[in-house]
């Protein structure tokens, strides 16, 4: 998250919190993030020379539309389009989300496995993190056959990596140390 989507993000949710819609903008913000991400054509529009400022600014616009964006949110980013930062959208949007997180008391827990595990995992997980740390829960699934095996957990700033990779990253590390002339 860069520095620009946090100072956008704050001055986003200070005007939400103050129109008591944080809810809504949060729900627009990421609909729009999600919309830059998953449309290469959108990217190229805004990148290229060739359009104008103000058709860029009105393809924005008619999208945030189309998606019920409120006055607020397209506000928002009619202003990023007018000062070249769309592509910014992305941190805005996780930037919000986690002040919206940190000032309601719940955390994001991203649960990385090597395959798809059962939804009561989950809801375990999701239990015990609570109890761990003090606050409602929400859990992000994310599947990565390059962990080989286990769970990498990432809650706030604290990772939980009990893969198979980082495991076998560590055995063969002390291995190397035991093998290693002078070691013993």
């Amino acid at each position: 998250m860069s520095a620009l989507g946090r100072r956008y993000a704050k001055a986003l949710y200070a005007l939400a919190s103050g129109d008591q819609s944080v809810d809504r903008v949060q729900r627009e913000i990421v609909a729009i993030a999600d919309a830059w991400d998953a449309s290469e054509e959108l990217r190229n529009v805004f990148d290229n020379p060739a359009f104008s400022q103000e058709a860029k600014k009105k393809v924005l616009v008619t999208i945030a539309t189309q998606l019920g964006a409120s006055h607020m949110v397209l506000s928002t980013v009619s202003l990023l389009a007018d000062r070249r930062r769309l592509r910014y959208v992305r941190d805005i949007s996780d930037a919000f989300v986690a002040i919206v997180e940190r000032t309601s008391g719940r955390v994001r827990a991203e649960v990385i496995t090597a395959s798809a595990l059962p939804d009561a995992y989950y809801v375990q997980l999701a239990k015990v993190l609570s109890e761990a740390t003090g606050r409602e829960v929400t859990i992000t699934k994310k599947v990565d056959p390059s962990i080989i095996g286990g769970v990498v957990t990432r809650v706030g700033d604290t990772v939980y990596d009990g893969s198979l990779k980082n495991r076998l990253s560590d055995l063969k590390s002390e291995l190397l140390a035991q093998a290693a002339p002078g070691a013993r």
